[in-house]
């Protein structure tokens, strides 16, 4: 099975002032002559990880990452003013025009899957391909299979589900994110935290196929309340779009090449969503794995990396 590139630094790091608000963190990887790939991550509000640049082969090439709006070392930190997915889009086309890039290949995973195809599918003349990996689709029926008790997600990790719901009085769980995010945005900040431990506490004890149950987080309290409060942001809106709107407006992109990456068992972002986005694109490559959620599972980790060794080759 492959595994992750080795380690490396960026060549190059950019601030980009998006609007009178937002400062966007860039950075570039690899190979300056390379093949321009832009990498989107998850959550929305995980922001970049060290091991986001290890997924390309830095001798071919060119890997531009950022944070998103309010995440990780883009400021203001946890801002979710003028934070939706018409900006992050837009965002994308500023971080292209600053690298001096006209076409690149397109690479998210859970709710990077959901930026990359929205992205390419309003600049479609701008992407050269589009790998996904987690597939979530921003639809409601997604955000209530893992947040919501009429989902399927509590059925798999009930021990899990039984400590998200507690957080919950019992009068108010027939919307847990509206619940939920009514406490993350308390101005008491012992209620906020203690509610953002709780969702992710919920979401990250069912990232892999294999995990611990009973595990606890060692993140930055700050990190954890802007990530949760992020995610809230963007459930309770349906991700901004239409309701089925990626689906609707796949015929936009299915010229171009593109690879489905899902696990099997994945829980947070299920595989219906990754089968209905390959029929709806029979010319894209649905590949099912042994795995759950995390990019670093090794199944899926394998998938990716073949993806896009493969895209070089060509």
């Amino acid at each position: 099975m492959r595994t992750l590139y080795p380690e490396i630094a960026p060549y190059r790091t950019h601030r980009l002032a998006v609007d009178a608000l937002h400062t966007l963190h860039v950075e570039e990887c690899g190979n300056p002559d390379g093949i321009p790939v832009i990498f989107l991550h998850g959550g929305p509000g995980a922001g970049l990880s060290p091991v986001h640049r290890r997924f390309f082969d830095p001798a071919r090439y060119r890997i531009v990452l950022f944070d998103q709006r309010g995440t990780g070392q883009s400021t203001p930190f946890g801002e979710l003013r003028d934070n939706t997915t018409a900006h992050l889009i837009a965002d994308i086309e500023a971080v292209r025009a600053l690298a001096g890039i006209e076409r690149w290949l397109v690479f998210g995973g859970s709710w990077g899957s959901t930026l990359a195809l929205a992205y390419a599918q309003a600049h479609p003349a701008r992407a050269t391909g589009v790998i996904v990996r987690g597939v979530y689709l921003g639809r409601e029926e997604e955000n209530r299979w893992f947040n919501e008790a009429d989902g399927g997600a509590r059925w798999v990790f009930p021990e899990r589900w039984a400590r998200y719901e507690a957080h919950i009085p019992a009068g108010e769980r027939g919307t847990m994110i509206e619940a939920y995010w009514r406490r993350m945005d308390d101005p008491d900040a012992a209620i906020a935290m203690a509610a953002a431990q709780a969702w992710l506490g919920w979401e990250d004890g069912a990232a892999t196929l294999l995990h611990e149950p009973d595990a606890t987080s060692d993140e930055d309290p700050a990190r954890v309340l802007a990530k949760a409060r992020i995610e809230a942001h963007y459930f309770r809106h349906n991700a901004f779009l239409a309701h089925g709107q990626l689906l609707r407006d796949i015929d936009r992109i299915r010229h171009l090449p593109g690879v489905i990456v899902q696990g099997r068992y994945d829980i947070i972002c299920p595989p219906r969503s990754a089968w209905d986005l390959a029929q709806a694109w029979p010319e894209a490559r649905l590949e099912m794995v042994l795995a759950g959620h995390g990019a670093t599972e090794p199944a899926i980790t394998d998938a990716l990396i073949r993806a896009t060794d493969a895209f070089a080759d060509r």
